[in-house]
């Protein structure tokens, strides 16, 4: 998960007070500035006196998070980001059954990593859809066990939100368990179906 503060920002001569997240690929910085700038493009970061230092191209940054949190973003970015496969639970050895377009280049590659499942031995289901209709299409006669993910477009004007797709899933009793970003237009929620009480 991403980590979010409000503190005192410094951007080369630019200075103000932002809301600043660190989410998956990249840092963002809203409300006194407003910056978007990818991992990668963060250089020579280090905890320093309370404050988050880095460098982006020709800028200096500071945020001023304090001690501890400035010590644990600066761990958080240098810490190797996990490829696609990875976030979705996908290795060599896992059986995928795949339902719906996959229209995305960086889901065809991490789908790769595994193996398209046959017959009933499924390890996990992929559903992408467009609309809330082909969601609620994959839900019709069939019994999906899961862990399953549905991966959707995402932004204000995808034609799936959010919380119907968890009030769909919940009423097939599923319980949802993680989101991951899938690319810059695409994000996923994985569900797992709920354990009945003993």
């Amino acid at each position: 998960m991403g980590r979010e503060a409000t503190c005192h920002c410094k951007w080369g001569a630019e200075e103000a007070d932002c809301k600043v997240l660190l989410e998956g690929r990249e840092l963002i910085l809203r409300t006194g500035m407003r910056r978007r700038v990818p991992r990668t493009s963060m250089m020579d970061v280090a905890a320093r006196g309370g404050k988050l230092v880095f460098n982006v191209g020709r800028d200096h940054v500071e945020l001023h998070l304090g001690p501890e949190a400035a010590q644990r973003w600066a761990k958080t970015i240098a810490a190797p980001l996990p490829d696609l496969a990875s976030k979705l639970g996908i290795s060599p050895t896992t059986k995928i059954s795949v339902l719906g377009n996959v229209g995305s280049e960086e889901l065809k590659a991490a789908l790769a990593e595994g193996i398209a499942a046959r017959g009933k031995e499924i390890d996990l289901t992929l559903i992408c859809a467009n609309t809330q209709t082909e969601v609620d299409h994959c839900f019709a006669g069939q019994t999906l066990r899961g862990p399953l993910w549905i991966v959707y477009p995402k932004g204000a004007k995808s034609q799936i939100k959010e919380s119907q797709v968890r009030d769909l899933l919940r009423s097939h009793g599923f319980i949802d368990t993680k989101v991951a970003s899938v690319s810059t237009k695409l994000t996923a929620i994985r569900f797992v179906k709920r354990k009945s009480p003993a």
